[in-house]
């Protein structure tokens, strides 16, 4: 089963992929904004369709993020082929043991991609390194990750979450490329790591899981924060208070489709277009002007991923 991000009461991914109804389309975002962080591969729609359905609702740019090596090589060939999708390529945490077979992240079979056969994995950790290097090389991969640690998760030892982890923040580093962090349960060491390796220029964390007193951590580090859509939850208070929290210009928002669903669709499967809903969580919690949020959080996205 593949991890939840963290942040408050998650919905149980089980509940969540067996609910087919489509969630309502969000209403057109005032300017254009994208969606920092998501799984094309995992959503069971065609990639036409969802980024058609996500620039219906002002959604224009879509970052497709890697979890093994197989679903990485298939985020960069997605965003060769389309034109407002980018790339994001790593080893997430909950893979690193399993790093050279079989992943232990679930893939819908009715996804577009499912009936191609994952290449025969490389022999060593030093090989799979190699390939997600060659990956973050090419143009339209605009970041490593998600890359980072998970202490909720029992799929892979810390020792061994940890040793993959500072991996890729030297990828980060040699490629040029922001580094998209999976923080679950793990703050403190995800920090320390960071501070002992030295950070690239271009921190992202992912799906933003800390309080208000992490929040000022990264800010004080320029690290870039996104928040996904269980900030919309109710009972999610703690999260609701760091985004608030949060400078805007150190804003991202994201989907982390198809999981964690913003309201008023909690409980459907997610897609870029919600993140419309994320953003006017986010506008009303940051007490700003929604067309005002879209282009901060668009020059923000220019920083770690590139001009567009």
């Amino acid at each position: 089963m593949r991890n939840l991000p963290a942040s408050g009461p998650a919905d149980d991914h089980r509940a969540e992929r067996a609910v087919v109804t489509a969630p309502a389309p969000p209403p057109p975002l005032p300017r254009p904004a994208l969606d920092s962080h998501t799984h094309l591969d995992m959503i069971d729609l065609p990639v036409p369709e969802v980024v058609a359905a996500a620039r219906a609702a002002g959604i224009a740019r879509i970052v497709t993020v890697g979890t093994d090596l197989a679903s990485s090589g298939w985020s960069a060939r997605c965003a060769e082929e389309h034109d407002a999708v980018y790339a994001a390529v790593a080893i997430h945490p909950n893979d690193t043991e399993a790093a050279t077979g079989p992943s232990r992240l679930p893939r819908d079979p009715r996804a577009p991609h499912a009936s191609v056969p994952p290449p025969s994995p490389p022999a060593t950790p030093a090989e799979v390194l190699a390939e997600i290097e060659a990956l973050a090389r090419q143009p339209r991969v605009v970041a490593v990750g998600e890359t980072g640690l998970d202490y909720y998760r029992d799929h892979a030892a810390p020792d061994v979450q940890r040793w993959w982890f500072r991996e890729h923040i030297k990828i980060a580093k040699r490629t040029g490329k922001a580094l998209m962090i999976h923080d679950r349960e793990a703050h403190a060491d995800v920090l320390r790591i960071l501070a002992e390796e030295g950070p690239p220029p271009r921190v992202v964390f992912h799906c933003f899981s800390g309080d208000v007193a992490m929040v000022k951590q990264c800010a004080e580090a320029g690290y870039v924060m996104s928040f996904a859509g269980n900030v919309t939850f109710a009972n999610a208070q703690p999260l609701r208070d760091a985004a608030a929290a949060a400078p805007p210009d150190l804003l991202l928002a994201e989907t982390d489709a198809p999981f964690l669903t913003p309201v008023p669709n909690r409980g459907r499967p997610n897609a870029p277009a919600q993140v419309a809903n994320t953003l006017r969580c986010l506008a009303e919690l940051q007490g700003l002007d929604l067309a005002d949020l879209c282009d901060t959080v668009t020059a923000t996205a220019e920083r770690p991923f590139r001009p567009w």
